[in-house]
């Protein structure tokens, strides 16, 4: 029986453990979308992760769908990473960029003088945004012209490239929640009729094509996909997502990629992972679906095979060492949703030790 506490290979590093930090949104960037000396404390504090998979981080300008959220699209994005991959190697810590383009989830405000949100297809998605101007709606996205897909695909293996020079072990491509390769991969949010979108086939081709781009500019065993099978988050509709999943993992499960990311959502879920898992001939991170908080009782899919990782989220925001406290099987400090984002770290970086 394989224990969450012992080490495996990822990426030509060893892990010192098999558990995972989620990916979580902070907006906590500085000027220029850079990572300031708050994101390094507090990714180091949370070295004793297996592997940090860091907040969404954009690999183009109108890939911002958040205020105060960091880039990987300019020098000085770069040089700012570096100090904090740095720090989390001198602190014994993997981790790894996780690349998210927001796609029609954004608003003009957050971007430079003319431009707007991108999309599939110009499918505005309901509800609201908060920007540095207060809620907002969301606004109709421009659907990208063939040759701007392409281009967003070089974005991605661009920022892949930086990643890598900004110190990264490897980077995750974003295709969950909502956010650009979701909304491809989705019907309700991919209306297009050519190569890119209509039957499966089709739909997953954006996130294929991305995935092979980062493969190929930083080696496939450094690049890594997070997919979340019917999750409605930021408006997406996938009334019968399976299909596309397996086809889109059909067609990356030979590339030899660090891991394949599957988020959980809502009744079946486990199914579909077991789906994937058995089609998968890769690593498997896992962010399970669980009544209530995850926590150590969650261990036992690793154990049994389930998952080889199992990333934690809320709960590594309260417990920088959260690792010796699943294997104490706690006590754990509650999250406080106060300081989930922005440039207060109270509740992140004076929570008291095991």
């Amino acid at each position: 029986m394989t224990s969450a506490f012992e080490p495996v290979h990822l990426a030509g590093a060893t892990l010192s453990n098999r558990i995972a930090m989620a990916p979580m949104t902070r907006s906590r960037a500085g000027e220029g979308g850079v990572a300031t000396g708050l994101v390094a404390e507090y990714y180091t504090q949370r070295a004793g992760a297996g592997l940090i998979i860091t907040e969404g981080i954009q690999p183009s300008v109108v890939g911002q769908g958040y205020p105060f959220t960091p880039g990987l699209h300019t020098a000085e994005q770069v040089a700012s990473w570096r100090e904090v991959t740095d720090a989390v190697h001198a602190a014994g810590g993997r981790i790894f960029a996780q690349l998210m383009h927001s796609g029609r989830i954004g608003h003009p405000t957050l971007l430079p003088d003319g431009l707007v949100p991108v999309a599939p297809s110009a499918v505005a998605a309901q509800g609201q945004l908060f920007t540095g101007d207060g809620m907002k709606d969301f606004v109709t996205p421009r659907e990208l012209t063939g040759d701007e897909v392409w281009d967003t695909v070089a974005d991605y293996a661009e920022a892949a490239r930086n990643a890598v020079e900004a110190g990264f072990d490897g980077v995750e491509l974003h295709g969950a929640n909502g956010y650009l390769i979701h909304q491809f991969l989705a019907p309700g949010t991919n209306l297009r009729t050519d190569e890119w979108g209509g039957p499966a086939e089709n739909r997953i081709r954006f996130a294929v094509e991305a995935v092979k781009a980062v493969a190929a500019a930083i080696g496939a065993g450094r690049t890594a996909l997070r997919v979340s099978p019917g999750n409605p988050y930021n408006d997406i509709s996938e009334p019968d997502p399976q299909p596309a999943y397996e086809a889109l993992v059909k067609e990356i499960d030979g590339l030899g990629l660090a891991y394949l990311h599957v988020m959980e959502h809502g009744p079946g879920a486990r199914e579909a992972t077991l789906a994937l898992r058995k089609q998968f001939s890769g690593m498997l991170v896992l962010n399970p679906a669980t009544e209530g908080s995850t926590d150590h009782r969650a261990l036992t899919l690793i154990e049994d095979g389930t998952a080889d990782l199992l990333a934690f989220g809320a709960l590594f925001l309260a417990n920088p060492d959260l690792p010796a406290r699943l294997r104490t099987e706690g006590p754990y400090n509650t999250p406080d949703p106060a300081t989930f984002f922005g440039g207060d770290a109270r509740g992140y970086t004076d929570y008291p030790a095991l």
